[in-house]
């Protein structure tokens, strides 16, 4: 990230930082911003849960992280039972996921090295108490070389900054923010050419048109691929996020469980934007791993048996079932998370294929 002029108070809004850098420098990227304004809000607080900012998967039901767990066992013990095995966590919010999949791990047989990349001081200290035995990396260049790597990354590309471009009369231009008075901070089309930085399929697009590219997300891949195809393993991405390249804007914010406006409030609010899986899968191909296949949330929930699941749940805590049926259709149905959300499943070479894909 680009470093601030002047000198920052460790208590100063991150709005009045951006507004003395504009008028120091100009417009900064998109991309600055988001990185800035998201490295702020997860170093300070735990933005999840009920009394936080918004609500994951793995804190909506104990099925979500088990039948995760379920999946990395079964894909280890049909590659063959190799170890030592690591169990590698991208952005592991309060550390429930990991340590719901590391107990159905475990009833297989599956005991594994856990590793958590989490750059994150204030989440950091709510891992450790749902999972002690945790080493803990600030990027995956420090998790150990020898032996296969089960990698579980759920949302966590969509909160990494992504680069913005619009196409103007003039050509490509990067989007940009910028700061008027009355108006606070805005989205502009910067000054400087960018149309050899436009993907080739975009080059005939429409005045107007606006592409996202994730430079970030771009190299989280390539890593993950390069620990796959060098040290054998799988890997589950879950995000919300789309299939096939689109076009527009996908930024959002929220707070208090609410959207808001990305601009409104930098380093507040929790910045992300869909995550583009096919250029993830592309990224794995050509570092010859297996893609697995990219699905819905629901499908691969129900495919792996989360129904089922439910219902045992049910019968066991009858006064619970509500509850418990309610969690899974929040997970699993078309205008819940069902649909938005996509699991993208990663194999080394020699490795098997997945259930649910």
């Amino acid at each position: 990230m680009a470093p601030f002029s002047g000198i920052r108070q460790p208590d100063e809004p991150l709005a009045a930082v951006f507004r003395r850098l504009i008028a120091n420098l100009g417009p900064i990227t998109l991309q600055h911003y988001m990185g800035e304004a998201n490295a702020r809000y997860y170093a300070s607080k735990d933005p999840l849960g009920t009394t936080g900012d918004f609500i994951t998967a793995p804190e909506i039901s104990q099925m979500f992280g088990e039948l995760i767990g379920l999946w990395l066992a079964d894909m280890w013990i049909r590659a063959g039972r190799p170890g030592p095995v690591h169990y590698v966590e991208l952005g592991p919010g309060r550390g429930t996921l990991a340590r719901d999949a590391l107990r159905s791990m475990k009833r297989c047989g599956l005991d594994t090295q856990v590793h958590f990349i989490e750059a994150s001081p204030a989440l950091q200290a709510v891992q450790v108490a749902a999972v002690p035995e945790a080493q803990w990396h600030a990027d995956l260049s420090s998790v150990p070389l020898q032996g296969p790597v089960l990698i579980v990354g759920n949302e966590f590309l969509d909160a990494l900054p992504v680069r913005q471009m619009v196409k103007t009369p003039q050509g490509w231009r990067e989007r940009m923010v910028d700061f008027r008075e009355g108006e606070g901070f805005v989205a502009i089309a910067g000054d400087r050419p960018m149309d050899a930085a436009a993907p080739p399929e975009f080059e005939d697009c429409a005045e107007g048109t606006l592409i996202e590219t994730n430079p970030g997300a771009a190299a989280v891949i390539y890593e993950i691929a390069d620990r796959l195809a060098s040290q054998g393993g799988a890997a589950l991405l879950i995000d919300y996020g789309y299939a096939q390249p689109q076009t527009g804007s996908t930024l959002q914010a929220v707070r208090a469980h609410a959207k808001v406006d990305p601009f409104e409030a930098p380093g507040e609010a929790d910045l992300t934007c869909l995550v583009d899986f096919a250029m993830a899968a592309d990224i794995a191909r050509s570092r010859d791993v297996r893609h697995l296949g990219t699905v819905t949330q629901g499908d691969w929930l129900r495919a792996l048996g989360i129904e089922v699941r439910a219902k045992a749940l049910a019968d066991i805590a009858p006064h619970h079932a509500s509850a418990i049926v309610s969690a899974k259709n929040r997970l699993i149905d078309g205008d819940q998370m069902g649909e938005l959300f996509k699991v993208m499943g990663l194999a080394a070479p020699g490795w098997p294929d997945g259930g649910g894909f």
